[in-house]
């Protein structure tokens, strides 16, 4: 007979793992769309071209990255909701990111990192049956084409199993450029170029695949004659560049349609067309992809060797450490922030911060101007000015760190 005091073990029930797909992210998805879709349509004048596969099959979709409102468009254009692969910076800022979080359940990334929770996460939300959307570039043009990807993204879409939806942007770099602050009145579109299904991705190897979604996404605004107006066309152009034909490493100051060098004064003129124009003389580079391209030579072959104890560049930003996914504390609003030929100084009000590149894992730039480094477990972040420029220590870091290693992408100047 049992006996009654004796403890009763019952099996231990695992908790069920939340889901992250909720009926909520659906219905506000589609309260908001028609305000969002008259807003993309009054504000970027962009023609969105609706989604015409099987609209009960999940997709992974891919987008060349021209502006802020990028994966809008896509969700205008794909008739379910999308979960987006975001930068890590969206989810540190209280509760906005919560707010975000709850309501439409972006996939957090680490840029420049190897994130294997982000694509954890992308699996999850596959097995659930929802649509995975992401700009491989991980960054918006500054020069006008489409920038570098990670060939990691080929194996990804064959992990994913799903069909892969290709979505082109044309036009954004000259309604809203990513060194700007305004938009410019002009034309955009955003299309379904392609959808390719699984059985056609499987049979590919990864090489195949990577070069397949690069060159269905490449896009050089150069070959778009579109006229975008503004009175401001070559405003903060200089957080975009640094670097004088006449002065080498130089600063610049925009505004108007006017850029011009601190350095030698060379002034020039951006068009309504994109062209490049000297005030007073030729200027080489008829487009910004050209001078961008320019500078991003004269980077790789500078030496950086005299700049032991002399800066190339400093700047005051307001230095923050951004712990991932919660919050910002900052350290100090107005910091110095340095860059040498080997590492970044930060010098506040009370001490000075090294940050040798040896013990960098990686640095990228968020949105326009902010630069984040990533040290260990720790991510800090610089915001300076309206024309702060902090593609130019990115871009000196990565070369510094190529010098040394010589990697094997000795030319990425990490964006």
């Amino acid at each position: 007979m049992e006996n009654k005091n004796q403890e009763v073990k019952r099996p231990n029930k695992r908790k069920k793992a939340k889901k992250w797909i909720r009926f909520r992210h659906t219905v506000i998805r589609n309260t908001l769309y028609l305000p969002f879709y008259l807003y993309c349509r009054i504000v970027y004048r962009i023609k969105l071209e609706k989604y015409k596969g099987d609209k009960n099959r999940p997709c992974f979709i891919l987008f060349n990255h021209q502006t802020g409102f990028d994966q809008f468009f896509v969700s205008m254009s794909f008739p379910k909701h999308v979960y987006y692969v975001s930068s890590e910076d969206l989810f540190s800022n209280s509760w906005i990111s919560r707010l975000l979080s709850w309501a439409v359940a972006p996939i957090p990334f680490r840029k420049s990192t190897a994130d294997i929770a982000a694509i954890k996460n992308c699996l999850r939300i596959v097995r659930e049956g929802g649509s995975i959307g992401m700009a491989p570039e991980g960054n918006r043009t500054y020069s006008g084409t489409t920038e570098h990807m990670k060939p990691a993204v080929a194996a990804l879409a064959k992990a994913l199993k799903l069909p892969l939806a290709i979505y082109r942007i044309e036009g954004g770099y000259g309604v809203m450029p990513r060194f700007a602050d305004k938009v410019r009145k002009g034309k955009m579109r955003g299309y379904f170029s392609r959808v390719i299904p699984y059985e056609e991705i499987k049979a590919m190897s990864d090489d195949e695949l990577f070069s397949l979604i690069k060159r269905e996404l490449y896009v050089d605004e150069r070959e778009d004659k579109t006229l975008f107006y503004s009175k401001h066309s070559a405003e903060y152009l200089d957080r975009a560049m640094y670097y004088c034909r006449n002065c080498g490493f130089s600063r610049f100051f925009s505004q108007g349609d006017i850029i011009s060098c601190e350095k030698c004064g060379e002034k020039i003129r951006y068009l309504p067309d994109k062209r490049l124009e000297g005030v007073g003389f030729d200027f080489p580079y008829p487009y910004v992809k050209e001078w961008y391209d320019a500078q991003c030579d004269f980077v790789r072959k500078s030496d950086l060797s005299p700049y032991t104890d002399t800066p190339v560049f400093e700047d005051s930003v307001r230095f923050v450490n951004n712990i991932y996914c919660k919050k910002k504390i900052v350290i100090d609003k107005n910091a110095r922030l340095s860059v040498y030929s080997d590492r970044f100084t930060v010098a506040t009000q009370e001490k000075e911060y090294v940050f040798p590149f040896t013990e960098l894992s990686s640095a990228t730039v968020l949105g326009k101007n902010k630069l984040n480094i990533y040290e260990k477990e720790l991510t800090y972040q610089f915001k300076g000015d309206k024309h702060f420029n902090a593609l130019k220590y990115l871009n000196l870091y990565c070369h510094a760190v190529n010098t040394v290693e010589n990697s094997g992408e000795p030319q990425f100047l990490g964006l």
